[in-house]
C-alpha cells in the first residue's frame, strides 16, 4: 500500500414522487420512466415501489465532479417529473403517505422480494442515500469497513430526514431505521478477520439458496457486490444536494483517514457492535440534539463537540481529496439542526398560522420540493 488508492465516488439517491397541489404520493407512470432512461440511461430506475425513483452517479474522481453529476440527476429528473404534472423529494419518510396504499414495481426481482419478504416488504416506503469509495484491495475493503463502523451512527445523525410516518411524529429524527430494521441481514456490519472470512460468510447463505448473492445484504455499510467499493449505507436521504455532498465528502475523507493509519500500522481502535448501536439508536432517537458517546473518553459529548473531533482527525485528508470546502460544511448542518428539526419547525409555523394538521402536511411536502430544488 505505497500508492494512495483512487478512493472514487459514486452517489445513489432514492427519491419520492409526489403531486405537488395535494402533497400525495404519485405512481410513475411508464412514460415518466420512459422519459428518464432516454435522458439519463442507467444513471436512473424505478425502484421497489411505484412512487419512487433511483438515481446513482457515472464514477466521480472527487467530490467536485460528484455534485456536478448528481445534480445533473435531479435537475433532469425534476424537469421529467414535471412533464407529467409531478414532482420529486428527497426525504427518507412521506410526511403523511398510508404505506397500505403503495404498490411495488412490476419487476421481477421485486416481485421475488415481495414474496420473500411478505408483509415487512410492503411497508418499506422509505428513501435512502448510499455513497460508495473506490477501494480495489477485498482485503483493506473488510480492514476499513471494521474501523469505519464507529462513525455511522455520526453519519445518520447527521442525514436524519424522516421524523413522521404516516401523518404523524413519531418521536424519532430517523424513522426510516426502525422500518429498514424489519429487513433480515440490516444494521450494523459484524466484524470479520479477513475478506476470507466475509466470503465464507456470504457463501454459507448462498449454497444453502438462502440469498443469490451478497447484493442481498443490506448493511448500514457493505463491500458492494457489484463494484470495487465499500459502500455505506447507514445515511438517510437528504432533502437537498448540498448536504448530501457534504455527507459523502465526509465519507471519503473518513476513509482516507483509515487508510493513512494503516500506512503506520495503526488502526481506529475497535469497538463491539453492541456498543455502537447504542450510538446508532441515539443518533435514530435524537439526531444531533442529545449527544453521543464518545468511548475513548468515556462520556457522552454534545454532537457539536464530537464533529469538531471528527474534522479534525480528517482535515490533512480533506485537504488531500480537494474536498475541505465541503467537509467543513458539516457545521453548517449541524448549527441548521439537521432536517428532521427543520421538518418538524415547518410544521409549527404553518400550523402557527392556522393551519389545520392535513394542511401543515401538505405544506412541509411543498417545502421538500423546494428544498430538492436548492442549490441546483
Amino acid at each position: 500500500m505505497t500508492d494512495d488508492p483512487d478512493l472514487t465516488l459514486g452517489i445513489e439517491e432514492e427519491y419520492l414522487l409526489v403531486d405537488p397541489a395535494t402533497g400525495d404520493l404519485a405512481p410513475a407512470p411508464d412514460a415518466l420512466m420512459a422519459e428518464c432512461k432516454a435522458a439519463l440511461g442507467d444513471s436512473v430506475s424505478p425502484e421497489f415501489l411505484r412512487c419512487q425513483i433511483e438515481v446513482g452517479t457515472p464514477v466521480s474522481a472527487d467530490i467536485v465532479q460528484a455534485r456536478g453529476h448528481l445534480a445533473h440527476l435531479r435537475r433532469t429528473v425534476a424537469q421529467v417529473a414535471g412533464n407529467f404534472g409531478l414532482a420529486p423529494i428527497s426525504a427518507s419518510c412521506h410526511p403523511f403517505a398510508d404505506w397500505r396504499d403503495q404498490h411495488h414495481t412490476d419487476k421481477d426481482r421485486y416481485h421475488q422480494l415481495s414474496r420473500d419478504l411478505a408483509a415487512v416488504s410492503r411497508r418499506m416506503l422509505i428513501c435512502g442515500m448510499h455513497v460508495h469509495v473506490g477501494l480495489p484491495s477485498p482485503a483493506l475493503r473488510i480492514d476499513l469497513m471494521n474501523q469505519m463502523a464507529y462513525f455511522l451512527p455520526h453519519l445518520l445523525a447527521l442525514s436524519a430526514s424522516s421524523p413522521l410516518w404516516q401523518g404523524s411524529d413519531t418521536g424519532l429524527a430517523s424513522y426510516r431505521t426502525t422500518v429498514f430494521g424489519g429487513m433480515p441481514r440490516t444494521g450494523l456490519p459484524p466484524q470479520f478477520g479477513s475478506w476470507d472470512d466475509f466470503d465464507r460468510s456470504v457463501r454459507a447463505l448462498a449454497d444453502l439458496g438462502v440469498i443469490e448473492d451478497s447484493s442481498k445484504i443490506w448493511w448500514d455499510l457493505r463491500p458492494s457486490s457489484r463494484f470495487p467499493t465499500l459502500e455505506t449505507r447507514v445515511c438517510d436521504a437528504s432533502p437537498r444536494l448540498d448536504d448530501t455532498i457534504t455527507l459523502a465528502a465526509l465519507i471519503q475523507a473518513t476513509l482516507r483517514m483509515l487508510w493513512r493509519l494503516s500506512r503506520r500500522n495503526q488502526r481506529w481502535r475497535q469497538y463491539d457492535t453492541f456498543l455502537l448501536a447504542e450510538n446508532r439508536w441515539r443518533a435514530a432517537r435524537y439526531g444531533m440534539t442529545e449527544g453521543i458517546i464518545d468511548f475513548g473518553a468515556g462520556r457522552i459529548i454534545p454532537f457539536a463537540q464530537a464533529v469538531e473531533d471528527w474534522l479534525a482527525l480528517i482535515a490533512t485528508d480533506a485537504d488531500a481529496l480537494g474536498s475541505q470546502p465541503q467537509v467543513a460544511r458539516t457545521r453548517d448542518i449541524v448549527a441548521a439542526g439537521g432536517s428532521a428539526a427543520g421538518q418538524r419547525a415547518v410544521l409549527a409555523r404553518a400550523t402557527a398560522a392556522g393551519a389545520t394538521q392535513a394542511e401543515a402536511m401538505v405544506e412541509l411536502v411543498r417545502h421538500l420540493i423546494a428544498e430538492f430544488h436548492h442549490g441546483l
